[in-house]
């Protein structure tokens, strides 16, 4: 491994993998939260906008600090901000086992999203430092991890915490403290690589498969990213967190069934996930979030009028096809800016976040106020944004 910083060209896949199971591990904990819903719906009686308020609470302190974390790192690493990060989402659960008030549910969650501010940027660039010339792979791994651990919040819901109730959480406990382990072991790899640096004085350079842009082309380009994450993440919020409910009372299913449906659309974005970092070292990376973005709109927009027989065809669709431009957001902006890594990884995942926050909100109170069917049709054509993804600036193909 020591010449790893030095040589671009050689892959450390076993850092590679093992981030993806840490994150796979860390966003399992996130997890725990929208899968609690239809339990503290039934049992606490808490309104729309108030489970849209725990998920903003959950997200804005996970997107708020992700770019300033990233920001300090850049200047200065810290390798063991790592497992530091995963030890404060560890607290989180740990009090969600036993709080049954609704202010120490959001008190919960601000450790949650600590520790997810912590792990994200560091995380993306502990993946970026063991990818050598194999990018776009090692992101969609590491990204992979996070969205299998997201897309297991249905089954959490379905087959854990609706029958055992919060018990059920404890269980998450015992693979967080595996995480603790893990992190710690490749914090101090990544504590050596930086030794290893310094002392042969040799900066690792990332080579941009972008064209040279002006500072104001940047600008333009990184805003044109953040509206893709913004439609993006409203839109994903809406179906991980709401789409239950009008599955529910739109088809008159049970619960179960419809956290079921979730997890498919969440399991296979995680497919997507996988195949868009691949799929964007061979075709580009604007292309692939062109394919991304395109495919899913008129799916999109049909959803809320289809039969139940055609809405997991649609759902399985959609979750493979937007889910390919996670991964290829996140490297995009950091070959758009490649002097801050960690910067622009807390950046867009940290926008993602926020997004996701925001939308909780706006969409569990628009759910309360007009009614689930209008909200549902509205999110769906709020896919439309997406076309701004062809304004974007065209890279060339780093590895053809």
């Amino acid at each position: 491994m020591s010449t790893t910083m030095a040589k671009q060209s050689d892959p450390v896949y076993p850092v590679m993998v093992a981030m993806g199971v840490c994150h796979l591990i860390n966003d399992t904990m996130q997890s725990v939260i929208p899968a609690m819903f239809p339990l503290l719906e039934r049992d606490l009686g808490l309104t729309f906008t108030q489970l849209g308020m725990i998920t903003f609470v959950l997200n804005i302190f996970a997107s708020l600090l992700q770019p300033a974390v990233g920001f300090m790192t850049d200047k200065k690493p810290f390798p063991y901000a790592l497992p530091l990060g995963m030890v404060s989402s560890f607290i989180g659960v740990s009090l969600l086992i036993v709080v049954n008030e609704y202010w120490m549910i959001l008190m919960s969650v601000i450790f949650l999203g600590i520790g997810s501010a912590i792990f994200h940027p560091e995380g993306s660039r502990v993946s970026f430092m063991a990818a050598g010339n194999r990018r776009g792979l090692a992101q969609s791994i590491y990204q992979v991890g996070g969205n299998t651990g997201q897309a297991l919040s249905p089954l959490l819901s379905a087959f854990i915490i609706l029958p055992f109730g919060m018990n059920g959480v404890s269980i998450v406990l015992v693979f967080t403290s595996i995480g603790i382990f893990m992190l710690t072991k490749i914090a101090t790899w990544y504590k050596r690589q930086l030794e290893e640096e310094k002392l042969s004085k040799v900066k690792k350079v990332l080579v941009s498969s972008l064209p040279r842009l002006t500072k104001k082309q940047v600008g333009i380009a990184l805003s044109l990213l953040l509206v893709i994450i913004f439609a993006r993440s409203f839109y994903v919020t809406n179906m991980t967190s709401f789409y239950v409910f009008y599955l529910i009372e739109q088809y008159g299913i049970k619960v179960e069934f419809g956290q079921l449906l979730i997890f498919l659309f969440m399991a296979f974005g995680v497919v997507g996930t996988f195949f868009g970092g691949p799929l964007s070292d061979r075709i580009g990376r604007k292309n692939a979030i062109l394919i991304s973005v395109v495919g899913p709109i008129p799916l999109c927009i049909a959803l809320p009028f289809l039969p139940i027989s055609l809405v997991v065809v649609f759902l399985i669709a959609i979750g493979a096809l937007i889910m390919i431009s996670f991964t290829v957001t996140v490297v995009y902006a950091q070959e758009l800016v490649p002097s801050k890594i960690g910067t622009m990884a807390g950046l867009t995942v940290g926008v993602a976040f926020g997004m996701g926050a925001i939308g909780s909100v706006v969409i569990g109170s628009f759910m309360d106020q007009f009614g689930i069917r209008p909200t549902m049709i509205a999110i769906s054509m709020l896919s439309l944004l997406l076309l701004v993804a062809f304004l974007l600036p065209r890279d060339h193909v780093a590895n053809a």
